[in-house]
């Protein structure tokens, strides 16, 4: 990689994880979640791998629902036994990849972007993705006074999470499309693309500061309700309206050495999809329950229903999706071309699939040879 751009990557890192954080635990990278009064151990259980506990780490988003469902449920910690589940929360990527190098956590639930900077920066020696959790859910909102249509947005000020992460590169690969120029490093250019954490751009839209914002649910409704007008749904831009926003990644190590902790966990995952598409209104109520007891606030129905509804779960990664993700960042000028070849093992994934009379799921020539 070019000094330039290894350099850009540093600063890029730099800035994501220092943002702000629910609350500070002590491993320094995220929030511990609450205890949950479902998550009981049941009478007789034994520990799954010798372990104490399996730390999991994932995002107060509804893009992550999955987990919050999980957690809430107490998925995880049934399938894991007398060994605790015990769960981190985390604002930005790069945090969660950073937590994972230093096992501060085992397994997590993570956006493609920071999943692949996170493979090819550590020359693929650091994590795999085993699983899907979620597709869809990101939506480019803005102020209709100042802007009507797609063409508009050229000359505004648009928010993305952070430099670099997913929804960065998904708004930079369209600003590309439409023939307009900006400078990735510095968001400068036919649109300003201005970073800021989702916890502040409502406040940022409110204040004037920014015209719009590409950014995942429930950010994008909760500045619907504060006004602002949805002008496109990413999933619109995809083959089948599907792309991959939230995989579940494990450290090499944790998976090599802890198989049966790694595969209780899919189950979890599996089974909190299933009862989510299953039952999607009381889904959303119980991963806004768990938002509520992580975080302190639940959301209004104005907000988490119209976010609910743009999103999928799905136990499928959707690998080419991620693929043609990294393809995005490439052409965006942040990242070399990478070798993906062996980001994914979906072995275990499918086996539990098959087991369950699910069907399997492809890695798209991306897994472990």
């Amino acid at each position: 990689m070019p000094a330039n751009r290894s350099a850009f990557f540093r600063r890029g890192l730099a800035a994501a994880t220092a943002l702000p954080l629910l609350t500070l635990a002590a491993c320094g990278y995220g929030s511990e979640a609450s205890d949950n009064e479902t998550a009981k151990v049941a009478a007789g259980a034994e520990k799954i791998d010798g372990l104490d506990s399996v730390k999991i780490g994932y995002f107060g988003n509804l893009t992550h629902a999955t987990a919050l469902v999980g957690v809430q449920k107490g998925y995880f910690q049934k399938q894991l036994g007398a060994t605790k589940a015990a769960y981190q929360i985390f604002n930005a990527g790069p945090s969660e990849i950073e937590a994972l190098n230093s096992s501060s956590i085992d397994i997590g639930f993570i956006g493609p972007s920071p999943a692949i900077n996170g493979y090819t920066k550590s020359g693929g020696k650091n994590l795999r993705i085993i699983g899907g959790a979620a597709s869809g859910g990101v939506k480019l909102v803005v102020n209709p006074d100042k802007i009507k249509s797609l063409k508009d947005v050229k000359g505004k000020k648009i928010a993305t999470p952070q430099l670099g992460n997913t929804q960065d590169v998904a708004f930079l690969n369209w600003i590309a499309e439409q023939g307009w120029k900006v400078d990735a490093e510095s968001g400068k250019g036919d649109v300003s693309v201005v970073r800021t954490d989702n916890k502040v751009t409502p406040d940022a839209y409110k204040s004037g500061s920014i015209d719009g914002a590409w950014v995942p649910e429930p950010t994008a409704s909760k500045l619907v309700a504060e006004g602002a007008k949805v002008l496109l749904d990413e999933a619109d831009l995809w083959p089948d309206k599907k792309f991959v926003i939230t995989n579940i990644i494990v450290r090499q190590a944790f998976l090599k050495d802890h198989p049966k902790a790694v595969e209780a966990v899919l189950k979890a995952s599996i089974e909190a999809n299933k009862w989510i598409n299953a039952n999607p209104d009381a889904a959303k109520a119980s991963a806004n329950k768990q938002l509520e007891t992580d975080s302190g606030k639940a959301l209004p129905a104005a907000v988490i229903d119209p976010a609910w509804k743009s999103i999928q779960f799905t136990n499928d990664p959707l690998a080419a999706t991620l693929n043609t993700e990294a393809e995005h960042a490439v052409k965006a000028g942040l990242l070399e071309k990478p070798d993906l070849k062996g980001i994914y093992d979906l072995k275990p994934l499918n086996e539990v699939l098959k087991a369950e009379g699910e069907s399997t799921v492809s890695d798209a020539g991306l897994g472990v040879g």
